[in-house]
């Protein structure tokens, strides 16, 4: 006997349980594990995944391989269903569904109704004494066969009916009599025959057989491939075959079908929740040709199955520890569960159920972590788009900020302040964006791009506000000079159209779609604090001003781990100041100028302590290259080109001008990105990193007079070399010193450095000398590594590479582990040789994703700090992270 005919492929339903998903489908599996809880289950078998994965990537014809164990088991299934295979008096008829692994609903086929044929036909009506039904349920087997086995068009047969229907007056197939369904089931036949050139098969086994390949290849049907690939399944699973004795909810009124979940899945309450149908056949639920009945109903009709299926349901759930998505049939008022799966439900549903699941003690808490994935946690933080809306939708792109938006569209900043001010909700549309466009992101309700990827500018910035964005929309143009949106080729939008942005599915819709208004539901609050429990790291915030502070002390922060001080300068009364600042050579002006910002910086400083009280916060002192703050050199140049030939112009006007132009053109660089930035600008200018330090302490004494308990940690960007370290500790001590000699007032500080470039990490136990703190900057962490642009990157070859499986994963959007993952090992260990009590974290974009955050975990981080709207997210994934969750 060869190998291969002592592997089973074929199962009884009393042979398997739950635990065999693998082997049996979760369909199968569950079936099973019915069958072995005593619960009302028709009799039948499944054909392995293995089986189907042979079949697929050996050898078609293993199918005769197994056939003679399938044949086996439909003699044992007729003696458990008392029936009889292609005869009489009471024939057996089977339904053939699909099952896979993991749950994929109505990516693959079914087929019900099927050993029907001329003989078993008379059978069946003389059994049930309804010839009607039986030829209801023929017709439904020829189309169903017909669509799944030769891969015909339901219009077909649809077509027909509907014309029988339309002819007769009839709303409903339920409707149409006997002496029409004979001619409807001969119209269906002759369709067969002439669209697949022979006859339908009248031989029960062919019938299966054929049902049972197709079922096989249905595995790799389009829809199937592109649900795994939207919800990251496995290619190698292969689908399960379920053969299951037909029982018939379509027989009279006394029979039903429904589907039906052990809790409410749109807002997770505990009730019995789903619909019915009286006389009808599963499809008739799920298709929507007739409008079913509330679950709540059934009480009144059949108030005994209705006290069952309650009692059946509740059972499930109790073994299955989670909510159940249950199909059943009532036939001649006997209840029969044909399929009970972990059901489906919203991100609200999700969180509340496992909440109320481990209050109940039926989970543990930590279990109850597990149940809410990261994706849905974000969701509830946004708004979200009505999903039953209809206006159309304009483009696609990246989802790079979640939550939903509408507003006019503008396409300057500078237009979206003014129709702000004019009290317009605005939606900003750009090629993409530049911190020059701050002011316009800022009143911006959302943010839509044709360039950009994930990490893209407007991405960085919009998640850091909470606002929606789409970027990447390469199928549309935008014309910045006639204010126009094109898509559909010559179809355009003009500004003050509304559009509708959803940037948790990247779409643009035109016109305005309703939209759901985000909660964070009491239930999630309890939720995040049982996550802050189990967690190891902490989540901080990456927070600009005293509004992201406050926001992000209200999602949960213990800290701030990255202000960034630049963004203070971009302000409309302070970039004047700042312009003016980098441009003077008169060093007593340049002084005066620094003066003024310090005196703002410390107002900001106070305010964000103050939001923070009793918690860190790192401040990052100047990053940008000096040349992001002044005007564009384009522009200056068309000014300077109209006053030149215009002889009445002002001269002092045009020597202001030719000034700038001139400083633009010293600080211009070919790759600002290593070039004069960072600590190199404290290092030639000391006095601008002086007077932002000066601001942190005078903030601090002033916030400590007040009760305010201040944690300033200082951070020194761009650092390379220890000899720069060595610098900015002397010069932050230095301060710190004359303070505490002028007020008396001894200062809790701390000074550190972001970890962003290579040559800082093989270096870190000698910059570790004059640090407390590393963060690490992942976002030119990343760049500086792989040598990418992420402001270029994405739009001229990273989405080639992604598409040519090149790279797995985008790396500016999940940390590679590789590369700068190794990069952060190899720091961590060489900074804990010489100091074991540095604080280390991150704060670069990675810090809100989670799988980045479960790397931090596992290199022992003390912290990650993301986007205030970011921070329920990271503290979920710190918590599964910290029970091996994500990993």
């Amino acid at each position: 006997m060869k190998k291969e005919n002592l592997k089973k492929y074929v199962y009884d339903f009393e042979e398997g349980n739950a635990s065999m998903k693998n082997v049996l489908g979760g369909k199968g599996a569950n079936l099973a594990q019915m069958v072995q809880n005593g619960l009302p289950v028709p009799p039948g078998f499944i054909v392995s995944t293995e089986a189907c994965l042979k079949f697929l990537t050996e050898d078609n014809s293993f199918i005769d391989t197994i056939w003679p164990h399938v044949e086996k088991a439909v003699e044992r299934l007729e003696r458990k269903a008392g029936k009889k295979w292609d005869g009489g008096p009471y024939p057996l008829l089977v339904s053939v569904r699909s099952g896979a692994p993991v749950s994929m609903p109505g990516m693959m086929d079914t087929i019900l109704n099927l050993g029907l044929n001329e003989n078993t036909l008379d059978f069946l009506a003389h059994a049930s004494q309804n010839r009607r039904f039986a030829l209801d349920s023929y017709r439904r087997f020829i189309q169903m066969y017909g669509e799944v086995v030769e891969g015909l068009h339901p219009n077909l047969f649809e077509d027909i009916l509907i014309k029988i229907k339309e002819e007769h007056g009839f709303s409903f197939d339920y409707e149409i009599p006997a002496s029409l369904l004979e001619d409807l089931v001969s119209q269906y036949l002759s369709i067969f025959e002439t669209h697949v050139h022979e006859k339908f098969p009248s031989n029960p086994w062919i019938q299966l057989k054929n049902a049972l390949v197709a079922v096989f290849k249905s595995w790799n049907n389009p829809r199937a491939e592109t649900y795994r690939n939207l919800h990251s399944i496995p290619h190698d699973l292969g689908t399960a075959v379920n053969i299951v004795s037909m029982v018939f909810g379509n027989l009279n009124e006394q029979c039903g079908t429904g589907v039906c979940f052990t809790r409410n899945p749109s807002n997770g309450v505990a009730e019995l929740y789903g619909e019915f149908l009286i006389n009808a056949q599963g499809e008739d639920v799920v298709a929507g040709v007739r409008t079913p009945l509330p679950i709540s109903e059934l009480r009144y009709m059949m108030s005994d199955m209705y006290g069952q299926l309650l009692d059946i349901t509740k059972s499930l759930e109790t073994f299955y520890r989670d909510m159940q998505d249950i199909e059943f049939t009532i036939e001649n008022r006997k209840l029969y569960i044909l399929q009970t799966r972990t059901g489906k439900r919203s991100a609200e549903a999700a969180v509340k159920v496992a909440h109320d699941m481990a209050l109940e003690k039926l989970i543990e808490k930590n279990e109850a972590l597990t149940r809410v994935s990261t994706r849905e946690a974000e969701l509830l933080l946004h708004k979200q788009i009505d999903p039953e809306t209809s206006v159309p939708l304009i483009t696609e792109g990246l989802p790079a900020s979640p939550g939903a938006c509408t507003g006019m569209i503008v396409f300057s900043p500078d237009d979206a302040v003014q129709w702000h001010m004019a009290g317009k909700t605005v939606v900003l549309v750009r090629p993409e964006t530049s911190p020059d466009d701050i002011h316009g992101l800022a009143v911006a309700e959302g943010v839509v791009t044709s360039r950009g990827g994930m990490t893209s500018h407007a991405a960085v910035v919009a998640r850091g506000m909470g606002k929606p964005c789409v970027s990447g929309c390469e199928d549309i143009v935008i014309d910045i000079e006639k204010k126009r949106l094109f898509y559909n080729k010559d179809v355009f939008l003009r500004e003050g159209d509304v559009i509708t942005v959803d940037g948790s599915n990247g779409r643009v819709y035109e016109g305005e779609a309703p939209l759901l208004d985000a909660k964070i539901t009491k239930e999630f609050s309890t939720f995040l604090h049982w996550a802050d429990d189990v967690a190891s790291l902490e989540v901080w915030a990456n927070a600009d001003t005293p509004e992201d502070a406050k926001r992000a002390r209200e999602f949960g922060a213990k800290g701030i781990g990255l202000c960034r001080t630049e963004h203070m300068f971009m302000a409309q009364n302070r970039l004047p100041i700042m312009e003016h600042m980098i441009i003077t050579s008169d060093e007593k002006v340049r002084l005066h100028d620094l003066q003024l910002l310090q005196e703002m910086q410390q107002n900001d400083f106070e305010n964000i302590f103050k939001e923070m009280d009793g918690f860190p916060v790192i401040i990052r002192l100047l990053d940008p290259p000096l040349h992001e703050f002044l005007p564009k050199e384009d522009h200056i140049r068309q000014q300077l080109a109209i006053l030149r030939h215009d002889e009445d112009s002002d001269s002092e006007k045009r020597a202001d001008l030719e000034e700038v132009l001139k400083k633009i053109e010293m600080l211009k660089e070919t790759n600002p990105m290593m070039g004069f930035r960072g600590c190199r600008l404290g290092v030639l200018y000391p006095e601008i990193y002086e007077t932002q330090i000066r601001a942190i302490f005078e903030a601090a004494i002033n916030s400590q007079s007040k009760g305010i308990q201040v944690s300033p940690e200082i951070m020194i960007p761009l650092v390379g070399i220890s000899e720069e370290m060595q610098i900015f500790r002397k010069m932050v001590d230095r301060i710190a010193e004359e303070y505490y000699k002028s007020t008396g007032t001894i200062l809790d500080y701390k000074i550190g450095s972001m970890i962003e470039v290579p040559h800082a990490v093989f270096l870190a136990d000698k910059i570790a000398l004059y640090a407390d703190f590393f963060s690490f900057g992942t976002n030119d962490l990343t760049q500086t590594v792989f040598a990418y642009s992420r402001d270029d990157a994405e739009s001229k070859f990273l989405r080639t590479y992604l598409q040519k499986g090149l790279l797995q994963e985008n790396p500016f959007h999940i940390l590679d582990r590789e590369g700068v993952g190794e990069m952060m090992r190899l720091c961590v260990r060489k900074a804990r040789e010489v100091k074991a009590n540095i604080s280390l974290g991150i704060c670069g974009e990675h810090g809100g994703n989670p799988e980045s955050i479960a790397f931090c975990h596992s290199i022992g981080l003390h912290y990650v700090s993301c986007s205030p709207f970011r921070i329920p997210v990271a503290r979920l994934a710190a918590a599964q992270a910290a029970l091996g969750f994500i990993n």
